[in-house]
């Protein structure tokens, strides 16, 4: 009898327990909540600012160069984003030229929806968004602040006391879509479907990640001359993660439409990194760094169906000759060969590194 009376109990026990244990692994999968806030997009970038802290990374960083509106952006609000920043997202809207599908395809230039989480002296940016801004909009519990910038309307709003939502896509529903996502509970289900799709490759305790498509060789997608083109000749989803295990562990994994497109793209990546250590090799001393070689020597393409992977590994003693010395070309241009034909200078465009507004 008491076995039956205590039966209900336990089962209710054990279904709470489940359930918890379900919901913990969902989320460990999960992306990182400043990630699921954001739009959706044809591309996205991640950076855990506070675990690269932690690993000392920051510290070796060369002195951040300030330009005069970030030095009076840091003056009146009292943020340093190299100091302050944890957790950044980014998404990035492809234009119509580029065969974006999102909030920027009707732009000539990619547009950029973005969640930013650190110490934030929330009074002194709030007074700085308004000194700056044109119009403040309320909406959902939040001012929304419409600053001119570069041709452009930024909005930005604060989603909490240490984050911040920013958008320059010329929608106005990107950043209220973010900030209805912020006041709901957040769920290991949202975010957008290309990020929900294709974070599970990426690596745990990946310290920053990337996924974005590939539109292959159409001549309008940025960087789609030479090498670039010579490698992504058809479509294909790229997820890109750096990881810190004694070393740092970088892995490119393409998501192509067949084995087929997997094997050509191992093949001919395979050739280009074969090309760049063999002219690294001619091009430097009689006795190579042994940083550089041992960089060289840790790549790795493979094959996994209709997949291609590939792998290098940076040791730190290479990670604080890269940040202390000025860069200089491992390869004279003049070695490279054209792999691919040129197309007129007009055309070429480049994705520009979204930075914190």
């Amino acid at each position: 009898m008491r076995i039956r009376r205590r039966l209900p109990i336990i089962i209710a026990v054990l279904a709470v327990i489940a359930a918890v244990a379900i919901i913990v692994e969902l989320r460990r999968h999960a992306p990182p909540e400043p990630a699921r806030l954001l739009p959706s997009a044809d591309a996205f970038l991640y950076v855990n600012l506070q675990w690269i802290r932690r690993l000392g990374a920051i510290k070796q960083l060369p002195p951040v160069s300030r330009d005069p509106e970030y030095e009076a952006f840091v003056h009146e609000t009292g943020i340093e984003f190299e100091r302050d920043l944890e957790r950044a997202a980014f998404a990035i809207h492809y234009p119509s030229s580029w065969g974006g599908t999102g909030m920027g395809a009707r732009t000539e230039e990619p547009r950029f929806s973005e969640v930013l989480e650190g110490s934030i002296h929330r009074d002194k940016l709030v007074s700085y968004l308004k000194a700056s801004a044109k119009s403040v909009e309320s909406y959902n519990s939040s001012d929304i602040f419409s600053i001119p910038l570069e041709g452009r309307t930024l909005r930005v709003a604060m989603l909490g006391v240490d984050t911040i939502a920013a958008s320059n896509s010329d929608d106005p529903l990107v950043i209220r879509g973010i900030i209805d996502r912020s006041h709901k509970l957040a769920s290991p289900f949202a975010g957008p479907a290309l990020l929900r799709h294709y974070y599970k490759e990426v690596p745990l305790v990946s310290l920053a990640w990337a996924i974005a498509r590939i539109s292959g060789s159409d001549t309008r997608f940025p960087l789609a001359n030479g090498i670039w083109s010579l490698l992504f000749q058809r479509s294909a989803t790229l997820v890109i993660s750096a990881r810190y295990l004694t070393a740092l562990h970088l892995r490119a994994e393409a998501f192509t439409e067949s084995a087929d497109d997997a094997r050509r793209l191992v093949e001919q990546a395979s050739t280009v990194l074969k090309i760049f250590h063999g002219a690294e090799v001619s091009a430097g001393s009689p006795a190579p760094d042994r940083e550089v070689k041992e960089f060289f020597d840790s790549f790795r393409v493979q094959q996994h169906d209709g997949r291609a992977v590939l792998t290098a590994v940076l040791s730190p003693s290479f990670i604080r000759k890269i940040v202390a010395e000025p860069p200089s070309e491992l390869v004279p241009p003049r070695e490279i060969p054209n792999l691919a034909p040129k197309e007129p200078s007009n055309e070429k465009r480049f994705i520009k590194k979204p930075r914190p507004h």
